[in-house]
């Protein structure tokens, strides 16, 4: 069944959208998606061909779900956030299929532990985020990375298991290094010239 769309929301006919989830004004899923349970997803979200939306997973406005990404709940994304094609989030600490009976597991015999994803981040195509972590605001995790640890407010990390290799700011551009202050490491933003300060709790935006 598919739940009803409002005149901006487009849900393709080979889409599969439970009708208690919650699909926001201007929202696309398209192509053999599935939007599970309880799901809510917010205004002018697009969700691509063959993405999972688990039980009860929380997507904010103006998000963007790549094709065939899986979101495992009990997953939050904020507000425009960008999730690349075939990414996983994960929700098991110790999957297993059956008990160490022997019976196969069922929803009761386990805890879901979710991703969090902040406002404005991106993860790149293929990356695996292992529950449960939080991706800070406006960071960016490259493409293949496998993220065991929470990842700071803007940064920049790659690799398996993922690690920072520096920062970038609000446009996704890796920020250049801008001399230090009193108040630490000065970092600019290329194409924006929106400046940042490093210091003991990360990164911050310098007002004006």
């Amino acid at each position: 069944m598919t739940a009803p769309a409002t005149a901006r929301t487009r849900i393709h006919a080979s889409a599969e959208v439970h009708p208690s989830a919650r699909i926001g004004d201007g929202t696309s899923v398209w192509h053999l998606a599935q939007v599970r349970e309880d799901a809510v997803l917010g205004e002018d979200v697009v969700v691509g061909r063959g993405v999972y939306v688990g039980t009860g997973v929380r997507v904010g406005s103006r998000c963007k779900i790549q094709n065939y990404a899986l979101v495992y709940e009990p997953a939050v994304l904020e507000d425009g956030v960008f999730v690349g094609p075939a990414v996983v989030f994960t929700n098991d600490h110790n999957p297993r299929a059956v008990t160490p009976d022997g019976a196969l597991k069922s929803a009761s015999d386990w805890d879901a532990v979710g991703v969090t994803v902040r406002e404005g981040a991106s993860i790149g195509a293929r990356a695996v985020c292992v529950a449960p972590v939080t991706v800070g605001r406006w960071a960016l995790v490259a493409a293949g990375a496998v993220v065991v640890e929470d990842v700071p407010d803007h940064a920049l990390v790659v690799g398996v298991p993922a690690r920072r290799i520096g920062w970038v700011g609000r446009a996704g551009v890796r920020l250049v290094a801008d001399g230090t202050t009193d108040d630490g490491q000065r970092w600019v933003c290329p194409q924006t010239a929106e400046r940042y300060v490093e210091g003991p709790d990360g990164l911050a935006r310098v007002d004006g």
